[in-house]
């Protein structure tokens, strides 16, 4: 189990917890060599123990570290410490596509085309090194602040799809992007990656997806059989060029299909063209019924075994039927010894038969099975309750913040205790926080991520802000530094709240009201904004001064982002050049002086 503070290989310091997952675990970390923030994955469950698995993901994953490109997620290591087998890349500060689409309900026709240019560009540069994602869906791509797309797990996606798909739960959990060729057994191309990308840009503009069903194996035969609906019906606003893309993305003939990446980037740049506005909805060149019930062999499902074990049942139970004897037929005839043992022999045949076929798989179809309650028992006799039902226990036991049960015992499972699961299915423990308060300390001057880490170890929410700060200069290089939080000290129950605050270390614009325009002039100079000059009459200023700005005072400054400041300037119409003022009284004067003389 990874902990707080722990190293992985010497050199990558956990920092906290950041996303579960059923294949893996992903950590904030800090490269203490390059000195900075990196994302760590490390693979759990039966991934980890799977040998044939770890050399793939090893191998696959050093492949996709080659990879740089702006769209996709950076690899920077992979590798095994102590067992865990990990692979680092670089932090990502942003939601998922699928968080996006689940907060906005669906995203305007200009999104989606930003979003799908930019991912077409990262993938084609992908395959381009011959690397096919094979698990493109929302959950797998990064969307941040600045609008900047990152597509994720390439390495571990391409080592879970490498695999036999019966044999992981990936495709289970991915069958909503599935591409036919792969719910038949047929393998991956490139062209798979389209697939999955034209069902996302149709979730991407409807808010929900193209094929729904009740199980996996039902969703794959839609994605098999089903024609794609029509994206403009769902949401009128898509222009029909756009939708001819998601079309030909997701055709099910792969003939029909783009040949590669590339040709869906140049084709979403001009979709939006006045050229493409009246567009015909695109004819494929060949058929789309490219699958049919003989040749399709889609995931293997329990469902689909038990099936199939009944009707070899009901098969059996015919031909034994056909073969048992009518002894009434041989009433009056007297047996000889071949008939005997050709009796026998048929007779040991269909208990063998029946055995095989019935009885056996009776026994080990697994049936469904209540998990037990273990709540209040130590974690040693959960497990062995657990086990002896013939459940699996994920050996993560996470933490239950409740003051109901006797901190340090279990407080409950998941699947919850009453819920019917297969037998051998992976049960997950909860442990109880107990009722102890957490005592919190002035944190001022201490890292943000390092308190953060701690306190929600410990049980409390954490929250991040900035607050501005008059001596920016003493936080020059210390960003992460708490310089106030909420509340100041004490002891609070679990779960309760607290804000720390670090520097806001943005520019803010000062009062130029008064001051000269060079003053504007020098600070949109140093802080690379841009400063608009206009004029207004004001006699009773000097000229050049600074009557009002466009931006308050303590506003943000952007760089790039403009200020217009009005300056005074005098009206030349009412002045009276002075030369000629004086000019005129000396001639006055003489001429007065003279007058009297006389």
């Amino acid at each position: 189990m990874i902990t707080k503070g722990q190293k992985i290989n010497d050199r990558y310091e956990v920092k906290k917890l950041i996303g579960e997952g059923g294949m893996a675990n992903v950590y904030l970390g800090y490269d203490t060599i390059l000195e900075r923030d990196v994302a760590i994955k490390v693979l759990r469950g039966d991934l980890a123990d799977d040998e044939k698995f770890v050399r793939r993901f090893r191998r696959e994953a050093q492949n996709a570290s080659l990879l740089s490109h702006p769209n996709i997620v950076q690899i920077y290591d992979v590798g095994e410490d102590d067992g865990n087998f990990y692979i680092v890349m670089e932090y990502i500060k942003g939601q998922t596509l699928k968080q996006l689409i689940k907060k906005r309900g669906k995203l305007t026709v200009p999104e989606t085309v930003d979003i799908v240019s930019q991912l077409t560009d990262g993938l084609a540069h992908a395959h381009d090194s011959y690397i096919i994602h094979r698990d493109i869906k929302p959950q797998n791509i990064m969307i941040l602040e600045d609008g900047m797309v990152k597509i994720t797990d390439f390495g571990i996606a391409m080592a879970i799809n490498a695999s036999d798909l019966t044999q992981t739960n990936s495709v289970m959990g991915s069958v909503h992007y599935l591409p036919p060729e792969q719910a038949s057994g047929k393998g991956s191309t490139i062209k798979s990656d389209i697939y999955s990308l034209g069902i996302m840009m149709y979730e991407m503009l409807a808010g929900t997806m193209p094929f729904k069903g009740e199980t996996a194996v039902e969703i794959a035969m839609k994605h098999l059989k089903n024609p794609m609906p029509s994206i403009r019906k769902e949401n009128p606003s898509v222009p029909q060029s756009l939708e001819n893309i998601i079309l030909k993305a997701t055709a099910k003939n792969t003939k029909n299909r783009y040949n590669n990446v590339r040709e869906v980037y140049e084709d979403i740049k001009t979709c939006l063209d006045k050229s493409r506005k009246d567009e015909k909805r695109i004819v494929f060149k060949y058929s789309e019924n490219e699958y049919s019930d003989e040749n399709t062999q889609v995931v293997n499902n329990l469902k689909d075994e038990i099936k199939a074990k009944e009707e070899a049942k009901n098969k059996l139970k015919e031909e034994v039927a056909v073969k048992e004897i009518d002894e009434s037929e041989y009433s009056d005839k007297k047996l000889n010894a071949f008939t005997k043992i050709l009796i026998a022999l048929v007779s040991v045949l269909v208990v063998a038969l029946l055995t095989v076929f019935i009885i056996i798989p009776s026994l080990t179809i697994s049936k469904d099975i209540s998990v037990p309650d273990v709540s209040g028992l130590t974690k040693a006799s959960a497990r062995e309750k657990l086990e002896k039902a013939g459940l699996k226990i994920n050996p993560m036991v996470k933490t239950d913040y409740t003051s109901e049960v006797e901190k340090g015992k279990i407080s409950k499972t998941d699947p919850a205790a009453g819920a019917k699961v297969k037998k051998g299915a992976t049960i997950v423990l909860y442990k109880s926080s107990g009722s102890d308060k957490v005592k919190i300390e002035d944190y001022t001057g201490q890292d943000v991520d390092k308190v953060q880490a701690k306190l929600e170890l410990q049980g409390l929410s954490v929250i991040v802000e900035t607050i501005k700060v008059e001596n920016k200069d003493d936080y020059k290089g210390k960003e992460d530094t708490i310089v106030n939080q909420e509340p100041k000290e004490g002891e609070l129950e679990t779960g309760s709240l607290v804000k720390l605050y670090t520097p806001n270390m943005t520019e803010t614009y000062p009062d130029f009201v008064g001051q000269p325009k060079s003053q504007a002039e020098e600070f949109c100079k140093e802080y690379k904004c841009v400063v608009v000059i206009e004029e207004q009459i004001d006699n009773n200023k000097a000229p050049g001064t600074i009557i009002s700005q466009s931006r308050a005072k303590g506003a943000d400054v952007v760089e790039g982002a403009s200020i217009t400041i009005v300056v005074s300037k005098l009206d030349e119409k009412k002045l009276v050049p002075l030369e000629d003022d004086t000019s005129s009284d000396s001639s006055s004067s003489s001429s007065s002086s003279e007058g009297t003389s006389n």
